[in-house]
């Protein structure tokens, strides 16, 4: 299928209800063979390294549970540089830059601003000018997000929306693809200032989880701002939530406080707690 039959077909598919009902089905109670069977079937089609999870398919009671699985301990160790930033996923960089009054870019000819990705005009003021990056999470990542930094979390934003693909056809075809759809944004004070960490959705990503409250977006769900007086203590790595199938991680710095490290280009592949940038 070429890209334009593709777009046109995901225009016409009821995405928000295609995406409650693959999310149902991942949860649902059933037989353990047909979770078992539904988990080996996704890994070898997707080709998912079970030999870096924390379980064998047979412990985990849904497909759900499988695909936010987490790693086993020391998988992933996190960069301690007290100036290093490290990848809050496994991914690979779609784009990466630093904002031109507030503009990003999504994909050749096609731009966005902070203040729509926020979703609020002076949430985003902060962020103009500033390092900013976007993670795509395939299908075989692993699906947990962590801080790329240590500091507090202060607040979040739920933020509804639709549930277009964020495959590379659809970055390359729909206008503002990471602002339209549903994002869950954590917000953190750290050693570089102010950061925001822009969970996005996608067609059959039914719910992004917080680890950090009991936060779970849903479809239907109305949206909400929350802000928190002490703010909640994070370590570098310590995890933020989790994507219910793959999606896609925006990260937005302050401007002059993060340059990216050269090995940052686009389809370049990550791994959460290694380095990418640094605090200038």
């Amino acid at each position: 299928m070429n890209e334009q039959t593709f777009m046109k077909l995901m225009r016409v598919l009821p995405k928000s209800a295609v995406s409650s009902a693959v999310g149902l089905a991942t949860r649902l109670p059933a037989p353990a063979p047909v979770h078992h069977w539904a988990m080996r079937t996704f890994a070898k089609a997707y080709n998912v390294d079970m030999e870096e999870a924390e379980h064998s398919f047979e412990k985990y009671p849904t497909f759900a549970q499988f695909f936010t699985r987490g790693l086993k301990p020391g998988l992933r160790p996190v960069d301690a540089g007290e100036k290093v930033v490290v990848s809050p996923v496994d991914g690979r960089v779609s784009q990466v830059g630093y904002s031109d009054n507030g503009r990003c870019l999504q994909a050749k000819g096609i731009e966005y601003t902070v203040d729509e990705l926020l979703g609020d005009s002076q949430a985003a003021k902060p962020f103009h000018g500033g390092a900013w990056t976007t993670v795509y999470l395939s299908p075989r990542d692993y699906h947990r997000i962590h801080s790329p930094l240590g500091g507090t979390i202060t607040g979040y934003a739920y933020i509804p929306g639709e549930f277009w693909p964020v495959n590379p056809a659809s970055v390359k075809n729909k206008q503002s693809l990471f602002c339209v759809n549903e994002r869950l944004v954590t917000y953190l004070d750290t050693v570089a200032g102010k950061v925001a960490v822009v969970k996005v959705g996608a067609t059959c990503v039914s719910r992004i989880k917080a680890s950090y409250e009991d936060i779970t977006t849903h479809v239907g769900q109305p949206g909400k701002v929350h802000s928190y007086s002490a703010g909640i203590p994070v370590e570098k790595g310590g995890e933020l939530g989790r994507f219910e199938m793959g999606s896609t991680v925006i990260l937005c710095f302050e401007p002059g406080r993060v340059r990216w490290d050269d090995s940052m280009q686009p389809e370049a592949v990550v791994r959460m707690g290694t380095r990418i940038g640094v605090i200038t």
